[in-house]
């Protein structure tokens, strides 16, 4: 499991690199998949993960973090390619775990490291799990966000780059994601599950009044464009035939699509959720 840890440190960093405001986003890529590539070697010269096995999952580490970031940039750049994005990263970490035999155990300096340091925790623990759970962590921040985000976009839940989205309308979701899947993910960890249970049941409590007052806008923004939205157009086609349409107003559409906040809001939360929950999943093969 040493490889799959290093796998998801190296994503993990790279997007939070990555995700900052750089003036020039090729740069922020090209950083960003250094510090990946980097953290990588680092993590394995300090673990000694130096046999063959080891060698051969760590190039399918490095592949898969390049690969990812730079289809993700693509996706958000183009809006197409997003199922392509998710598949290079799902596929690197099916082969990272498939073969998984071939990792050795995580030891040398990071273990005598953990030793050193006289934490209680951190003595006893294994050095594997410990690579493992930064990963893991690492995942629920940034790498969490860019996938709701292109899953979102994949289903449709978006709208065109330039136009209204509805996050204009749900604020916070790139701060309060990773909260959560970090505290879902940390209370699973302690055997508090039932806790986790609440924190989900709460985010739907606290998103209900900003819903309801998107329904409301909505409905005055339905109201106020009634005459014009319900209001015939008469003309003619080129071979000068008739016809009756039902003029748009582009207001009334923006405002009128409550109901693509709400597939936003259920499908980005659902698809949150999964990610730590995943995530506790993987905690236990270690």
């Amino acid at each position: 499991m040493s490889a799959l840890a290093l796998l998801l440190i190296a994503v993990g960093l790279a997007d939070l690199l990555s995700a900052r405001d750089w003036a020039d986003t090729g740069l922020g890529q090209r950083v960003g998949t250094t510090l990946g590539l980097a953290s990588i070697a680092a993590l394995a010269i300090l673990a000694d993960l130096d046999t063959w096995g080891d060698l051969l999952l760590l190039a399918i580490a490095g592949a898969t973090t390049g690969t990812w970031v730079v289809l993700t940039r693509r996706a958000v750049e183009t809006d197409r390619g997003e199922g392509l994005a998710l598949g290079a990263l799902s596929l690197g970490v099916a082969l990272t775990l498939l073969l998984s035999g071939w990792s050795s155990e995580a030891g040398g300096a990071l273990s005598r490291w953990l030793d050193w340091t006289g934490l209680g925790p951190l003595t006893t623990a294994d050095p594997t799990r410990f690579l493992l759970l930064a990963g893991l962590v690492l995942i629920q921040l940034s790498t969490g966000n860019i996938v709701v985000r292109l899953v979102l976009a994949h289903t449709g839940a978006l709208n065109p780059l330039g136009e209204p989205q509805p996050s204009d309308r749900l604020r916070g979701g790139r701060l309060l994601g990773p909260m959560e899947r970090v505290f879902i993910l940390g209370l699973g960890l302690a055997g508090q599950v039932t806790a986790a249970s609440i924190v989900i049941a709460a985010k739907g409590l606290i998103r209900w009044p900003e819903l309801q007052r998107a329904s409301r806008d909505s409905e005055r923004w339905e109201a106020a464009h009634s005459d014009t939205t319900g209001r015939e157009t008469t003309g003619s086609d080129t071979a000068g035939r008739e016809t009756t349409g039902s003029a748009q107003d582009p207001a009334t559409q923006r405002a009128a699509r409550i109901d693509q906040v709400t597939e936003y809001f259920l499908i980005g939360s659902f698809v949150s959720w999964l990610i730590a929950l995943a995530a506790l999943a993987v905690s236990r093969l270690a």
